[in-house]
């Protein structure tokens, strides 16, 4: 099979099941280093996923996010909500567009490598939440991305219409180890077990029947 894609990887649950899912398509993997709570952690997490693969991985910094962008998930652990994806005061965790960033760099990286396709790993559940994650945003990111480049690079996000749980089912079928991939949005040392985030991840490797081997505060 050809290795023709990128893959946005920020080294939590998602993106590192996709990683593992498509790696015999995957020619490089990029990280963002924008300044989020955790993005520190996720990036290690990436960084090891990578080397198990042995996949190219490179991290590119958006540090101006950090500086000029309005969200709980850029301004300290102390912000960020407790709850679930559905609760009302979550949305204060959005950093605005986001992957309409990340996917714009990831883009025209692809195109800099000659390789015709950039993943990203959203999935269902963020469609509440997260406006730049639903399946109308990625059918016109995908549009954009073609007709903006030469090679007509295009979007795929093989998640987008499955749940998180879905995911944590395809990755014990493969084998992930969850152990190396981080979550939580306050960025500790250890996944506070709390926010919406750790909650979800919780659940699903409940459902996908995975003993869970992330350590939360509370353990």
């Amino acid at each position: 099979m050809e290795k023709d894609s990128i893959i946005i990887l920020s080294g939590g649950m998602d993106s590192v099941t996709l990683l593992h899912y498509k790696k015999d398509k995957i020619a490089l993997a990029v990280s963002f280093d924008y300044g989020s709570n955790h993005n520190a952690r996720e990036i290690e997490c990436a960084r090891r996923q990578c080397e198990l693969l042995g996949i190219d991985h490179i991290v590119i910094p958006l540090d101006f996010m950090g500086k000029y962008f309005k969200s709980s998930l850029l301004e300290g652990a102390d912000l960020i909500p407790t709850g679930r994806y559905d609760d009302e005061n979550i949305k204060s965790t959005v950093v605005p567009f986001r992957n309409g960033i990340m996917l714009a760099v990831a883009c025209g990286l692809a195109e800099s490598r000659g390789l015709k396709h950039v993943m990203m790993a959203n999935h269902g559940g963020d469609h509440a939440i997260y406006p730049d994650c639903r399946p109308e945003f990625v059918e016109a990111m995908s549009r954009a991305m073609q007709c903006g480049t030469y090679e007509g690079i295009t979007l795929e996000a093989a998640f987008t219409n499955i749940t998180k749980s879905d995911i944590a089912r395809i990755g014990k079928e493969i084998g992930v180890d969850y152990a190396m991939t981080y979550s939580c949005y306050k960025g500790g040392e250890r996944h506070c077990g709390k926010c919406a985030t750790c909650v979800e991840r919780k659940e699903a490797m409940a459902e996908a029947g995975i003993d869970d081997p992330t350590i939360y505060e509370e353990d």
